[in-house]
């Protein structure tokens, strides 16, 4: 089932310097060229603004050859799941997007569309952060309470998206997100963690899961060390393991 999945997962939206999604075109256009899509159905639950999201999507894929639809466009929110070619969740506040996503009862069909029938996923952000494990990992506030943390899990690991090193030098004297990760791993049978830094991306097709890009990537296995991963890295053996 797992084989037919194909994701693409970007730490960020945008980067400084950069206008919506630039940074990752040449990815994202690679990727949906690719797997035949021409037109991909946005979710804008991240935000609370669906139209005014939506819009900026639009307007930044449209100029690339996209046909977007929002689903809250729509009347039937899982007839468009059933229909959709392609799916990007964008970023925003993870809790008030899974809640919403819980709310409609999105998890299961996506799950079937993405996993089973192999429909191409896309997410940046929040939109990552979903399509992992749980929500765990996420740095954003519990702002809504969400029925469960658990995501839509197309793959067996969590993401830290923005994930930042300490800065030199500082006397800021609270948590790194090291040490936050680490926290979360002393509960026993948790997942690998990957902290994603700004700008880079990963790529899953099937059984292969790929750092994208030149930015390299902090690993977090329970019991163990964090591992730095250069750009451009394999990383497929954390498909086949779950902590």
């Amino acid at each position: 089932m797992a084989g037919k999945r194909k994701l693409l997962l970007l730490s960020t939206s945008t980067v400084y310097g950069s206008e919506y999604l630039q940074y990752a075109k040449a990815e994202i256009d690679s990727f949906f060229k690719r797997n035949n899509v021409a037109k991909i159905l946005f979710i804008p639950f991240a935000l609370i603004n669906h139209d005014e999201y939506a819009n900026e999507v639009k307007t930044a894929m449209g100029q690339w050859g996209y046909e977007v639809r929002s689903i809250h466009e729509s009347t039937s929110y899982e007839e468009e799941i059933q229909n959709a070619q392609a799916f990007f969740i964008g970023g925003g506040n993870t809790f008030l997007l899974l809640k919403t996503l819980y709310d409609h009862r999105l998890i299961e069909p996506l799950r079937k569309r993405v996993l089973t029938d192999g429909v191409p996923y896309m997410g940046s952000s929040a939109g990552t952060n979903v399509a992992t494990v749980s929500i765990c990992t996420t740095n954003d506030m519990p702002i809504v309470h969400v029925p469960s943390l658990s995501a839509l899990a197309f793959v067996p690991f969590n993401v830290n998206p923005h994930y930042m090193d300490p800065t030199p030098g500082s006397k800021h004297m609270g948590e790194t997100r090291e040490t936050r990760i680490n926290q979360y791993h002393v509960i026993p049978g948790m997942p690998p963690v990957v902290g994603l830094r700004e700008g880079s991306i990963l790529e899953v097709d099937g059984d292969n899961l790929k750092l994208l890009k030149e930015i390299p990537a902090r690993l977090f296995l329970a019991g163990e060390k964090p591992k730095e991963y250069p750009g451009n890295s394999d990383l497929s053996f954390l498909l086949n393991r779950t902590g």
